[in-house]
Formats: structure tokens, C-alpha cells, sequence
């Protein structure tokens, strides 16, 4: 029989490989833990990536009042005082002889400044006095149609005249697509008519403008048929070409009774709005390439917001 060695001779023949085996274990364990914390370190830097683009196809413009002429410069083009009275937004100089030419020389209150077009709707009136919005946003949005639409979206093309609304509307089912609500008082529902806002709020107008361009004019006879509204998340094959929708949001500084409110061309369902396109060129492609067909949610300035 062999002899036992010692405790002092087994340590000293076991000591190389306990070594090897820690040193292969810590080894293992470190560079095992490398790769989950890079992978950690990327999936953060994706996420926060990620959570600085919101996923919503839009820009938009802050265009303030302007002034109120009896005018229209699409419906009675060089015709003043033709008109029901109107409130003007954007370009400050609108009148009844106002051509594409005249809005691209004149100055606009926009924000973005670029933006020389030119908005207006009906005046509403407070009984005789009239009443403008303080709070005057015009988005431009990918939204009421699919995704694949979206990607294919176009310019608004220079010079584009729309009228979106009916303001010889006789009732509110009468072909009327304007809605009224209350800013901060979802609970009191939108309406075709003005609403009862509480005290507090301010009455709020919303309009969606038509999304499908014929693809040859820039206006039409009766300012409408040269557009169409998506049908089915798609834009009909007699108005072809995808644009961004136009939505006129105006906040009143008005609540209450609204029989007290009526607008230039009647109640409430007449509302109306006129949209004369000056957006240079270069800056409203830019706005569909970078904002809208990638539906990502820019700013004024034309950049993720």
C-alpha cells in the first residue's frame, strides 16, 4: 500500500489547479458579464433615442390675427367689400386683389416666418362686438389615412387654394364637417353649434381641411372639388395624390350662453375656412420629408419637437 502524503504535500499539488479553476471561473464570469452590459448600455442609448421622436406625422404654424376685411380673395377675387366679414391669420396684408405673387412679397406674423400663407374664417360676434381667437394653431398632419399613405405623402403645391366648411350651411347636417367644444372642459362634448363653455374655458373651433389633390388644380369653381377627403384610409382614385391635412384649431376667449354668439355667415355650423398656400417650396418639402412621411412630430421650426 501507497503511502498517504501529507496534508502539506496535498495542498501543494492540488494549489495549481484550485488556481487554474478560480482564475477560469472569474474569467468566465467577467467576461460573460461584458457583453449583457453593452447590450444594457445600447438598449438605453436606443430608448432614449426612441423616446425623444414622438410618433405623431405633424408640424404646424402659430399664425396670429391679422386684421378684418369684408373680403375674400378666393371666393370674390377682386371684389372688395364683397363679403361677409372675415378674420385674417398669417400674411398681414390680405385683401380682395391678393394674388400668390402679392403674398409671396408681403409680410407674414407666422411662426415660422417662412410661412407666407394666408388663413381666414368668418368673424364670430360676442351679440355686435366682435370677437378674435386668442390661440390660433394650424397643423399639418399624415393623420385620416393608412400608414402606407402617409409614406407617400406630397407637398402642398404653391398656390393652392382650399375652402373647407359649408357657410350656407342651413342646419348642422347640412354638409358642415366645422366642430365646437370647450378648451379644458372635455366633459361638455363638440358640437356642430357653438356650445356652453363654463366659466373659466374658452370656446375652441376645429376644422379639418381635405387631404386628396387632383393632382393638376390649384383651385377649382366652386373652391372644393379640386380636393377630397380620404375614403376608407386612402385617397380616392379622382383625387390621387396624398397631401398633408390641414386642421385650423381657433380658441375664443368667449363662454356661456351661445345664443349669444354668431358668426359673419350665420350660426355656428356655417364655419368656414379659406387657405391660401405661400409656403416656399423648399420649406414645405422639407416639413413632409423630415416630419410627416416618417410620422415624426415637428415643431414651428420644421424639427422634431
Amino acid at each position: 500500500m501507497r503511502p498517504r502524503p501529507s496534508s502539506g504535500a496535498l495542498w501543494r499539488r492540488l494549489r495549481p489547479l484550485t488556481l487554474a479553476l478560480a482564475l477560469a471561473a472569474l474569467l468566465g464570469t467577467s467576461l460573460s458579464a461584458l457583453p449583457a452590459q453593452a447590450g444594457t448600455a445600447s438598449r438605453s442609448q436606443a430608448a432614449g433615442s426612441s423616446a425623444a421622436v414622438v410618433r405623431v406625422a405633424e408640424f404646424l404654424a402659430d399664425c396670429p390675427f391679422s386684421h378684418r376685411l369684408p373680403d375674400d380673395p378666393i371666393i370674390f377675387p377682386g371684389l372688395p367689400g364683397a363679403s361677409h366679414m372675415h378674420s385674417f391669420f398669417g400674411s398681414t396684408t390680405v385683401n380682395a386683389h391678393t394674388t400668390l405673387a402679392s403674398l409671396q412679397s408681403s409680410p407674414s406674423n407666422c411662426n415660422p416666418r417662412v410661412d407666407l400663407s394666408s388663413y381666414w374664417v368668418p368673424t364670430l360676434y360676442n351679440g355686435n362686438t366682435p370677437v378674435e381667437p386668442t390661440g390660433t394653431t394650424f397643423y399639418y398632419l399624415g393623420e385620416g389615412v393608412r400608414d402606407d399613405v402617409i409614406a407617400r405623402i406630397q407637398p402642398l403645391p404653391l398656390g393652392l387654394r382650399i375652402v373647407a366648411g359649408n357657410a350656407r350651411a342651413t342646419g348642422p347636417d347640412d354638409n358642415t364637417i366645422a366642430r365646437w367644444s370647450c378648451l379644458h372642459a372635455g366633459h361638455v362634448g363638440a358640437s356642430k353649434n357653438f356650445v356652453n363653455c363654463p366659466a373659466g374655458t374658452m370656446l375652441e373651433s376645429y376644422l379639418d381641411f381635405p387631404q386628396c389633390w387632383n393632382g393638376r388644380d390649384l383651385d377649382s369653381p366652386d373652391h372644393k372639388s379640386h380636393m377630397s377627403y380620404p375614403v376608407g384610409g386612402t385617397c380616392p382614385a379622382s383625387h390621387p395624390v396624398p397631401v398633408p391635412k390641414l386642421r385650423q384649431v381657433l380658441r375664443y376667449p368667449v363662454n356661456g350662453d351661445p345664443a349669444r354668439f354668431r358668426l359673419a355667415s350665420g350660426p355656428g355650423y356655417t364655419m368656414h375656412g379659406d387657405f391660401f398656400n405661400a409656403w416656399p417650396e423648399a420649406e414645405m418639402e422639407r416639413r413632409v420629408r423630415n416630419c410627416i412621411r416618417p410620422i415624426i412630430k415637428c415643431g414651428a421650426d420644421g424639427n422634431p419637437s
